[in-house]
């Protein structure tokens, strides 16, 4: 069951709403592959689907937002036995946007922001004016997660390089950012290109090898000052890092400097 709230054009030299609707959508509905002359969100409800655009594709739950920049070609299907509920609005707006949106968008406040826009069909004179107040809602709810997003990586990269040495655990890092720690990782893995816990270990094998090669440090002292108490554990990882144990590490690296 499709629902179409009417807008009208009011040629708005930024944002520009330009439609605005929701569906319950048929097992299976699909749309595309199309394009189109504006910017259009969908907000998945509930339900499942795919989203394709330019060759790529996701599976999309409830909770995401589908972005279809203008003339960009697209492909949507609802799923056979789960198909979604969405709501949508379409936009032009002048320049560039006020946001980077990926094309497949999370955002703790959409399910609400997209809700209220369907209040609009209860208004007449401020209709439009009020769905150009909710993307502009939109788009500052995307920013403040992104810059919330930035600063949780910070935070975790100062924990990481300055406790190190004091066995820090990723669950431990997540907890201090008050974070789960899947969400945790998959937020440090999309901003740093590795999980949490490979950049730990990958910090510590970097910080051992500087100890032994350069400053003649013992092993099992390096061991302890990387986070390890367990010496038989610190070089079965630096083994599992390097290919070599750390004693071959360190021949290795003299025999190269003389």
């Amino acid at each position: 069951m499709e629902e179409n709230i009417t807008l009208i054009n009011k040629e708005y030299t930024h944002v520009n709403p330009l439609i605005l609707g929701s569906e319950i959508c048929e097992k299976s509905h699909h749309y595309g592959p199309a394009v189109r002359p504006y910017w259009l969100l969908h907000f998945v409800v509930s339900g499942k689907g795919i989203f394709e655009i330019e060759e790529r594709e996701y599976e999309l739950s409830a909770g995401k937002i589908f972005v279809i920049p203008p003339y960009v070609e697209t492909y949507y299907e609802a799923d056979a036995t789960d198909p979604w509920e969405y709501i949508w609005v379409g936009f032009t707006i002048n320049g560039e946007l006020p946001v980077k949106l990926d094309d497949v968008v999370s955002c703790a406040k959409a399910e609400y922001i997209f809700k209220s826009m369907k209040k609009a069909e209860h208004m007449t004179i401020g209709r439009t004016e009020y769905i150009c107040a909710k993307i502009w809602e939109l788009f500052s709810a995307i920013l403040e997660q992104k810059e919330r997003r930035i600063d949780y990586i910070e935070n975790a990269l100062n924990i990481i390089h300055s406790e190190y040495m004091q066995g820090v655990t990723v669950q431990e890092i997540a907890d201090r950012l008050n974070l789960e720690r899947t969400y945790f990782s998959h937020l440090f893995k999309n901003s740093v290109g590795m999980s949490p816990k490979r950049y730990l270990l990958a910090y510590r094998m970097e910080q051992a090898v500087d100890l032994i090669v350069n400053h003649g440090q013992s092993i099992s002292t390096t061991a302890l000052s990387v986070g390890y108490n367990d010496i038989y554990i610190f070089s079965k990882m630096f083994k599992e890092y390097y290919g070599m144990s750390p004693n071959q590490y360190k021949k290795t690296s003299l025999t190269t400097r003389v």
